[in-house]
């Protein structure tokens, strides 16, 4: 019986990590969703005006985001976005992995130490994940300055003809 609660905790275990990681690109959008909506249900608008207004701004957020860091050129820029994105995921995961550590780790600095590690993860993964998402063929259709080239195809004769 003991084994079995242990195989379960750590199937728990590890689906919690897995959306952690997954979800972590959201972070940004969650807080902005999260704090449209609650201001507009205290502006009056009632429950579903309050989930319709923080649905749209998450959802503008994450493409506002996405294809910003797609049409940007500058490097400095590019890590800017990544940034904005990324530490919102990385405070998330610092409490995320507090709170796990403190299940099983006494000790409050390796607590401490397991939180920052976790934190730097899961920001490095949110950061590799907004650049994953916006690589592609359409971010190099919208690069601007990016000249338009039509590849030339040239035909062989068939094997025995010669041309003239």
């Amino acid at each position: 019986m003991i084994a079995i609660g242990l195989i379960l905790m750590i199937v728990g275990l590890a689906a919690v990590c897995w959306l952690l990681f997954s979800l972590a690109i959201y972070a940004l959008p969650l807080l902005a969703g999260l704090s449209a909506g609650l201001y507009a249900h205290g502006t009056g608008t009632g429950l579903f005006g309050a989930i319709l207004v923080g649905i749209l701004a998450g959802a503008a957020t994450l493409v506002a985001g996405q294809v910003v860091f797609a049409t940007v050129r500058p490097p400095l820029a590019r890590v800017a976005v990544a940034l904005v994105f990324a530490i919102p995921a990385a405070v998330a995961g610092y409490h995320a992995t507090h709170g796990l550590a403190a299940l099983t780790v006494p000790a409050e600095p390796w607590r401490q130490a397991f939180a920052v590690v976790g934190a730097i993860i899961v920001g490095a993964t949110a950061w590799v994940r907004l650049a994953a998402l916006s690589d592609g063929p359409v971010r190099e259709q919208m690069r601007p300055g990016r000249p338009r080239t039509r590849k030339v195809v040239t035909l062989r004769a068939p094997h025995g003809v010669r041309r003239p």
